[in-house]
């Protein structure tokens, strides 16, 4: 079996053993289908929402959208919520990331608007009031590697530096004059009396004295050494380069997150482009919120590397105390769609979520993968419900659901002209509810075919129903699954509903045996998830959530 994990492998099939022996004597129920003991309750799955796709509407209106949506995130699962940076970019379309002004959150009129792209701070404010109120945790994308759009220029000794090679200089020392001072005129001194000069960053990308783009290393500065190495360095990134070094430019970031968690209701952060600034201060900055504001506070750091090993390293500097996006698994979902053909046992080779599954975000696509954006990992339409399905119901990760899969990605730009509709034939929340509801406790895998696989799930003391799931690559699927004795005689059926037809050999249900083993199906090219025909809120599957 070295096609898939072999340690993984031997627990499923010794769990598998286990769970069909006899039940006999001082061997409870309990034993067999484990979970927490009665002692407490099995807590509720959680589910992370990226609550915004790259062409969103620039209408401000984003804050008031997803107010109106919290009720339905909430009834079908949804959790905790990452939403898009909120503080003042470059301009009134601008997605957030070239940030001007970390402390104004759509209250100050700078650059063209008051509000941000995504709304006015009344908005925002009135979001998370409301989310908090629902239970939904919000996270705060977080962008502290450099600042855009500078109030007016200056002039400096700046060294032009190789874009393949960071650390080699091609050309002699000059003066530059960049854009490169911020004062926030209209802000002034509201919350921060923090001013920005050429002194506080290490690098940026224009010379206006001959209108020259390149990449410019400051005189006197130096790339941070504790960043990515990619390009022999990767401190630098896009616009002025934040120097994490300088003292002043450190206690503004960290005043600043203590600012933001005393002005928001906030239960973490996903940090941005961690390959691009020192992971010294990244965990400083951490550990700062974690004695002020941040107890508890989740964080997730966005470190797109395809390097299990380079993840796992940079988790032990930052101890442990962030979880990253599987990128690795992604990836892979995107190449396996590609073809019918692929080997599904392979499906978790080689991912985060493998290795280190208590720091894994797990997810299928975000702003940055949609099509047309830099990191576009394109995806075969037909293996998207399988993928989500692998995410949510599975023991392992936390997944995150991305905002156009759910809502469909708009075409309101010329990069993304035509509309496309919401993944998984509109049965996206169905997963996530099936997640809320049903995926708990002891996990078997049945990862023995290259074509079809499946999993179950037995559920807890608490949560007892569980759930059966089979997907299938080139042909019908088919796998003999376990979902326990006291099943035994239920008849089961598919909730997702897709390919049901008894001419292709999928059958509308299962009855449970004996043994308490099913027959689970599933049409090719597809998934299908298997649940008690009356178990609780059954019903609310078989209409449009």
């Amino acid at each position: 079996m070295q096609h898939f994990n072999l340690q993984r492998l031997k627990d499923s099939f010794q769990r598998k053993r286990s769970a069909e022996q006899d039940v006999s004597g001082s061997q409870s129920r309990k034993s067999i289908v484990g979970g927490l003991s009665q002692n407490g309750p099995t807590p509720e799955n959680i589910t992370m929402f990226q609550a915004f796709e790259w062409y969103v509407p620039a209408d401000q209106k984003h804050w008031q959208r997803l107010l109106s949506a919290l009720p339905r995130l909430r009834d079908v699962g949804i959790s905790n919520m990452w939403i898009p940076p909120g503080c003042k970019a470059t301009n009134p379309q601008d997605n957030g990331y070239g940030v001007y002004d970390l402390y104004d959150l759509g209250e100050f009129h700078q650059k063209g608007s008051r509000p941000t792209k995504w709304g006015s701070k009344e908005d925002l404010l009135n979001l998370l009031a409301r989310a908090q109120e629902l239970g939904i945790g919000i996270y705060w994308d977080t962008i502290l590697n450099h600042k855009a759009s500078a109030d007016y220029k200056e002039r400096c000794m700046a060294v032009k530096v190789d874009p393949d090679d960071r650390t080699k200089e091609i050309g002699p020392p000059e003066e530059i004059e960049a854009w490169i001072g911020f004062d926030f005129p209209e802000r002034g001194s509201c919350y921060s009396s923090q001013k920005y000069h050429w002194y506080h960053f290490n690098g940026t990308d224009y010379n206006s004295l001959d209108h020259s783009s390149a990449i410019y290393r400051l005189e006197g500065k130096k790339w941070s050494e504790f960043v990515d190495k990619e390009h022999k360095n990767y401190d630098y990134l896009m616009f002025s380069n934040l120097d994490h070094t300088h003292d002043e430019v450190r206690e503004d970031i960290k005043r600043w997150g203590q600012w933001l968690g005393h002005e928001l209701k906030l239960k973490g952060l996903r940090l941005d482009a961690v390959k691009h600034y020192s992971d010294r201060f990244q965990l400083e900055f951490i550990e700062h919120l974690e004695r002020t504001v941040g107890s508890g506070w989740f964080f997730v750091a966005e470190y797109w590397l395809f390097s299990v090993k380079g993840m796992r390293e940079y988790l032990s500097r930052m101890k442990h105390k962030v979880s990253l996006f599987d990128s690795t698994l992604l990836y892979n979902f995107a190449q396996v769609s590609k073809t019918r053909n692929a080997d599904l046992r392979k499906i978790f080779e080689g991912s985060l979520v493998q290795i280190e599954p208590h720091h894994a975000v797990t997810l299928v696509m975000n702003h940055d993968t949609q099509p047309t954006q830099p990191l576009a990992a394109p995806f075969g339409v037909w293996f998207k419900p399988l993928a989500y399905a692998l995410i949510l119901l599975r023991e392992d990760g936390y997944p995150c659901v991305f905002y156009g899969d759910l809502y469909g990605i708009a075409s309101n730009s010329p990069r993304h002209p035509q509309y496309e509709a919401p993944s998984c034939r509109g049965r996206l929340p169905h997963l996530c509810l099936a997640r809320k509801l049903y995926a708990y406790g002891p996990q078997i895998d049945y990862f023995e075919a290259p074509s079809c696989i499946g999993f179950t799930r037995l559920g807890t003391w608490d949560r007892p129903n569980g759930l059966a799931c089979v997907m299938a690559s080139a042909s019908l699927g088919k796998r003999r699954m376990f979902v326990g004795r006291e099943h035994s005689g239920e008849t089961w059926t598919d909730i997702l509903g897709f390919g049901m037809d008894r001419r292709q050999g999928v059958e509308k249900k299962v009855i449970i045996d004996g043994k308490g083993n099913g027959e689970f199906t599933c049409g090719p090219m597809s998934v299908a998830v298997w649940v008690k025909m009356d178990a609780p809120d059954r019903e609310k599957f078989d209409v449009p959530l």
